[in-house]
């Protein structure tokens, strides 16, 4: 090698002399472009440029994503907090609501029934009268609070549930108005017809009773409202008792009766009043 450069030295400066020379001269003559060896260079850097510039902005976009991921997320919270004690205040506002609703039933009763004696108790217990021989449901309070048998039992808007049949010191028994020993006089409010509300075992178990002892000729049709007629002056007279679904004949063919079924909710009451004491003052 040192013998070749010792041989051909000279030659080989003459050569990259005239080299130097000619970029000079091909860039004066292209007038500013880039000569060949900056474009061969810029050729073979242009694509590693442009997958720079494009994993930058994609790293760009990853970052904004991420940040405003988190961002959204704590709103996303904040909004759920805010949406549950929203929540919150209409549940709040509906118990608020019922309640008012139910005082201003209790107050219009009360101003109707001037002397009815109530006593507010709630219902702990209640049979199933789909599956046993009675109605019946059982109250908070009993003797010590004045509650006897033969009470009347009504919801806050007056309709009758069913008559005390027995008393403890702080519980009693109630046979609700379904139940197969009820015997109350009962009035149709459109006809003025009376008859006897009975309870019926058969009846019972769909949650209906019976309107006995229909006068003859009495026109009855289906939503007839049934009242307590306060016949014989032991149950109060005016109280809802419910509505007339279908008149049939007895099978001697000489009576008819109504089959009613109740306005009281008897499966899901919470709350009822028992009437202590009445003198009707209309």
């Amino acid at each position: 090698m040192k013998d070749f450069l010792r041989q051909n030295g000279i030659l080989l400066l003459v050569i990259a002399f005239l080299l130097t020379v000619l970029i000079g001269v091909l860039s004066f003559v292209m007038g500013g472009q880039a000569d060949p060896l900056s474009n061969l260079v810029g050729a073979v850097t242009a694509p590693v440029r442009t997958g720079v510039s494009a994993a930058a902005d994609w790293l760009e976009g990853v970052y904004a994503y991420v940040f405003h991921y988190g961002e959204m997320e704590q709103e996303l919270k904040e909004l759920r907090a805010q949406v549950g004690r929203l929540e919150e205040e209409v549940r709040q506002g509906e118990e608020a609501l019922r309640e008012n609703e139910q005082l201003r039933s209790l107050l219009e009763l009360t101003a109707r029934r001037r002397s009815f004696d109530l006593e507010d108790v709630r219902v702990t217990a209640r049979s199933n009268s789909s599956s046993n021989w009675e109605s019946t449901l059982t109250l908070s309070k009993g003797a010590s609070a004045g509650i006897e048998a033969g009470d009347c039992v009504i919801t806050e808007t007056g309709v009758l549930v069913g008559i005390v049949s027995e008393t403890g010191v702080n519980w009693s028994t109630v046979s609700t108005i379904i139940n197969t020993d009820t015997e109350i006089g009962g009035i149709i409010t459109r006809t003025y017809s009376a008859g006897v509300l009975e309870g019926d075992f058969s009846l019972m178990n769909q949650g209906k009773l019976k309107l006995n002892y229909l006068p003859e000729g009495a026109q009855l049709v289906s939503g007839d409202e049934v009242l307590t007629s306060g016949r014989g002056d032991m149950f109060p007279s005016g109280l809802p008792v419910g509505r007339v679904e279908e008149v049939f004949t007895e099978p001697s063919g000489k009576t008819r009766y109504a089959v009613v079924v109740p306005s009281a909710a008897l499966d899901s009451l919470i709350e009822v009043f028992v009437i202590k004491d009445f003198e009707i003052a209309e």
